[in-house]
């Protein structure tokens, strides 16, 4: 029973439906956006969707298809794959690279005739042919009147490789949907945070209770006024609020500590901040007046005790400048910062407060996928690399001689006849 199920384990085509079911699996993950909000697939996939009713929101959430990478049944299937993989190496690919170590000797003429190429010489010096295989860096091995050869032996690696690096790929995977999380935070400028808005996390995650301050952020722009560039000036806090690192952040290069990622992801404008003759500062928030992907926003400065009168600033960049407009709507004009507003009294643009969006992540499976990958690349080019076998007896003043390759046939035969021309 035990040999049943290892070599059932061991088959090829269960490797492949397992294979295609896990690719099955990462197709519905990609076409399901993951780890969102339960609002978000009542909105996208309601109750009542004509032609997908199986595909609603409730549906979804209850068999995991919102984080489909970190269900029990997912990782399930990776980690049979993983030992359809394992149990395949030992019962198959260990063995036949150790048949290929032996020495296949030909004892009969007639197992020449199950050869790719095979031939019989006369009147040729066996010496000559022996001196052109080691030429050729063939391993060469003799017994009386027979000689079997060998090259290329390392070819026979690369299915073993294979193997490694998907068994890599897979347990790099695995533990990275068990030990990962990831967060996103909005910190206004000089602020301190610890990670607390977690958007995904897996089963055994321990969430760090690091603390970081902002120190700074701003955004660079081109000639044409479009964005060139976001910065983060972070630091990492320890337990008594003193700074142990501090690096600017920016797209594409994180801040890393202990294996956690800080990406600069997103952006915001909180408050603008005023200031009149008498030093006295006023802050009025900002709101964003569209969506979170429109970044237009604006606030309200009454003139009246009523709050019914007074003006609208709208300001779409982090340039130093807004513009405003009256109650009615009519543009008014620009105002820049240490720029003077004229109300009743007499206000002056002092700062314009932002906030950063930095997206906290990590996976400790990553460094286990990159080696997975770097013996992929490694086994593709080891295939490369023919497995050949020549076959010499000689009897009755004949030499009979034979080979085989796995790849490569028509350099296999030039090399061949080059043994023997």
């Amino acid at each position: 029973m035990k040999q049943k199920i290892f070599r059932l384990l061991a088959d090829l085509r269960f490797a492949i439906i397992i294979l295609l079911l896990i690719s099955l699996c990462s197709i519905i993950g990609t076409v399901i956006e993951q780890d969102q909000s339960v609002e978000a697939y009542k909105l996208n996939y309601p109750l009542i969707n004509q032609g997908f009713e199986f595909l609603s929101w409730d549906f979804i959430l209850n068999f995991g298809l919102d984080h489909v990478y970190r269900t029990w049944w997912f990782l399930s299937l990776i980690l049979l794959f993983g030992i359809s993989l394992i149990t395949c190496t030992f019962l198959q690919q260990l063995p036949s690279l150790k048949v290929a170590r032996r020495c296949q000797f030909f004892r009969t003429t007639g197992q020449f005739n199950r050869l790719k190429i095979s031939t019989i010489v006369t009147n040729f010096s066996l010496n000559k042919i022996f001196l052109r295989l080691k030429r050729s860096h063939y391993s060469i091995f003799q017994q009386k009147n027979i000689t079997y050869c060998y090259k290329g032996l390392i070819g026979r690696i690369a299915p073993i490789i294979v193997h490694l690096s998907m068994i890599l790929i897979l347990f790099g995977t695995i533990i990275g949907s068990l030990f990962g999380f990831k967060a996103q935070e909005i910190v206004p400028k000089t602020e301190t945070f610890h990670i607390q808005n977690i958007l995904s996390n897996g089963q055994l995650t321990n969430i760090p209770t690091i603390s970081a301050r902002i120190n700074d952020f701003w955004i660079t722009y081109t000639k044409q006024n479009t964005i060139s560039q976001f910065y983060s000036d972070i630091s990492i806090l320890n337990t008594q609020g003193k700074e142990i690192k501090r690096t600017t952040s920016f797209v594409n290069s994180p801040l890393i500590y202990n294996g956690i990622y800080f990406y600069q992801t997103d952006w915001n404008l909180v408050v603008l901040r005023f200031q009149n003759f008498d030093h006295q500062v006023f802050e009025y928030p900002l709101v964003n007046i569209l969506d979170e992907q429109t970044k237009i926003w604006l606030t309200w400065i009454p003139t009246s005790q009523t709050l019914d009168q007074g003006i609208i600033l709208v300001i779409d960049n982090l340039q130093g400048y807004c513009s405003t407009y009256d109650d009615r709507g009519l543009f008014l004009g620009n105002i820049e910062l240490n720029e003077k507003l004229q109300l009743k009294r007499l206000f002056s643009l002092i700062e314009v407060i932002s906030s950063t969006g930095l997206q906290i992540k990590t996976d400790p499976g990553i460094p286990i996928l990159y080696a997975g990958f770097f013996f992929l690349m490694l086994s593709t080019l080891t295939s490369y690399i023919t497995y050949s076998q020549v076959w010499i007896l000689q009897k009755n003043r004949k030499i009979f001689v034979g080979g085989n390759t796995t790849r490569a046939l028509f350099e296999f035969e030039l090399e061949f006849f080059k043994f023997i021309n």
